[in-house]
């Protein structure tokens, strides 16, 4: 199980990531060059990091929620 200030840093990376090799650039982390190759796989990890973020936030319900009429 991960904190969420971990799948926030995580977030960070993959926006930062996403945002650098869209405008040409390159971004390293742990050794790991990220070019504009790797953007689906950057968007990937974005979506899996932005779900478990979104899960560990306070608050979170099921899903399910009350009608309002």
């Amino acid at each position: 199980m991960y904190s969420r200030a971990k799948a926030k840093q995580m977030l960070d990376f993959y926006i930062e990531a996403e945002t650098r090799v869209l405008s040409g650039k390159s971004i390293t982390k742990d050794g790991r060059t990220w070019t504009r190759e790797n953007l689906v796989d950057i968007r990937k990890g974005r979506q899996e990091w932005e779900t478990i973020y979104r899960n560990l936030s306070p608050g979170r319900s099921s899903g399910m929620r009350l009608a309002e009429f």
